[in-house]
């Protein structure tokens, strides 16, 4: 069995969203939740499936791909 990494999502998610040069705001609007919200994902360490999923399609990256690199 491959190992499964242990990553900081929410360090992933904040990378992706500058490398895309997207903003908090934006991202607020796709989920839909507030600009602070955004702010608490960066710092989670990890995420529920169903909302990392919803980000990835948000930002047509498999964040789940990660895990197993």
């Amino acid at each position: 069995m491959k190992k499964v990494k242990n990553i900081h999502i929410g360090k992933r998610i904040r990378a992706k969203m500058k490398e895309q040069g997207r903003t908090n705001t934006w991202l607020a609007q796709q989920l839909p939740c507030s600009p602070n919200y955004v702010y608490i994902i960066y710092q989670k360490t990890s995420i529920n499936t169903d909302m990392l999923i919803r980000i990835s399609n948000i930002l047509d990256y498999n964040f789940f791909d990660d895990f197993s690199k």
